[in-house]
């Protein structure tokens, strides 16, 4: 059984940092994708950052010079660093492992196509307050 459990996430001042983690169980690490997502209210949930069991990652979008997605295998832990967070970074953030595997991390899903293609966290929220 796949399991995924996210921690780290909290209420931290515009311009602070925070590492949210993912403990990753139950899932063929080699051949791994690990996604970040995030969901604000009212607004759709997007892809944040991903990486794969052999370390391939990318941060996507207007995060790639502030996040950082890491691993540590041997724990089977997936870290996202974000620094300089702003207000616009406050929503829940999910981790998710793709069920394609390494396809995934190389064909991302789209929308609400990505709710079957994941295993989900239950998510940690993140508040950056000014």
């Amino acid at each position: 059984q796949v399991k995924l459990v996210e921690s780290g996430g909290g209420s931290v001042q515009s311009g602070g940092s925070l590492r949210l983690s993912c403990l990753v169980s139950g899932y063929t690490y080699r051949t791994q994708c690990i996604v970040w997502f995030r969901q604000a209210p009212g607004k759709e949930r997007e892809e944040v950052a991903m990486i794969t069991g052999d370390g391939r990652a990318s941060i996507l979008g207007p995060m790639k010079a502030r996040f950082i997605i890491s691993q540590d295998k041997e724990k089977n832990i997936i870290f996202l660093q974000m620094n300089d967070l702003q207000s616009e970074d406050t929503a829940t953030y999910y981790c998710a492992a793709d069920r394609r595997g390494t396809d995934g991390c190389q064909h991302p899903c789209h929308g609400s196509q990505c709710d079957a293609l994941n295993f989900w966290g239950q998510g940690t929220q993140v508040t950056v307050v000014s």
